[in-house]
């Protein structure tokens, strides 16, 4: 074989190898998720000294995780990766509110045990807010590795660089796409097969917003795709099934897909 892409090849190899494997990456999140809810893990902390000591190792790994993927040379590693940790009480204060919102917008829940061990759009959610928390540090890499991560354990995929706010709720989930500059306001609820996506998705749009803008108290029904950056769907409005929706619609609004459906008799 050419001696020159062998080279070129082994070089490459290199310099990922210092990168550590997603799955490393994603233990470290997981590691956060079981101790803000051990309703995950049945391990707990004997003390409270105990759960400290968990975070600082946490922090200590994270601080690797950035010397490993980071690649200018006077990042603050060190100041992002306390920022971070600073920031866990709120967090889990924000994780706690999606909890409920699920519980009280879905009969099917019992309990929070229930939501956080068993809700895939929970746990889609955690690690978005992990990675959120991380991409708002201007930390690079991670967010994307850990959101992909929960897209492929739940079929939900949330770019971290989106903005929802507190009380998300997601029921099902499976197939739900949420883009990059999507702005999502409280007590929104988004059901299966749900896009909310771009016009275009043109190289040269990337510093642009392209994603909808979804306000407070929006019901959106499974199958609904909501595209482009002007569009905004007003507060207290339902999007129905299958509604391809490419502008915006005033708060209050109900928009519906209508279809004909004929049902024949068989001859028998």
């Amino acid at each position: 074989m050419n001696s020159e892409f062998l080279t070129n090849l082994w070089n490459k190899q290199q310099q990922v190898d210092t990168v550590p494997s997603n799955a490393i990456i994603a233990e470290w999140a997981l590691r956060i998720i079981y101790l803000l809810y051990p309703e995950h893990n049945k391990i707990v902390s004997p003390s409270t000294d105990d759960l400290n000591n968990e975070f600082i190792d946490l922090e200590k790994q994270l601080l690797e995780l950035l010397q490993a993927t980071t690649a200018c040379q006077d990042c603050d590693n060190p100041l992002k990766a306390r920022q971070f940790f600073e920031n866990i009480p709120e967090l889990y204060r924000v994780l706690n509110t999606d909890v409920s919102a699920i519980l009280s917008g879905d009969p099917a829940a019992k309990t929070q045990f229930e939501v956080v061990r068993a809700y895939p759009g929970f746990l889609a959610i955690c690690f978005y807010r992990i990675a959120h928390a991380l991409l708002k540090l201007k930390i690079p890499l991670l967010p994307r590795i850990l959101t992909e991560y929960a897209h492929s354990k739940t079929g939900i995929d949330i770019h971290p660089g989106a903005e929802i706010d507190e009380y998300f709720c997601i029921d099902h989930g499976t197939g739900v796409v949420i883009g990059e500059t999507c702005i999502i306001g409280k007590y929104v609820k988004i059901y299966q097969g749900v896009t909310l996506g771009a016009l275009s998705v043109d190289v040269s749009m990337a510093s642009v917003k392209r994603h909808p803008t979804v306000e407070d108290r929006v019901v959106i029904y499974s199958g609904a795709t909501i595209l482009g950056g002007n569009t905004v769907v007003g507060h207290n409005s339902i999007i129905g099934g299958n509604v391809w929706l490419t502008k915006s619609v005033p708060s209050g609004s109900m928009v519906y897909h209508t279809a004909e459906i004929k049902v024949v008799e068989r001859q028998k």
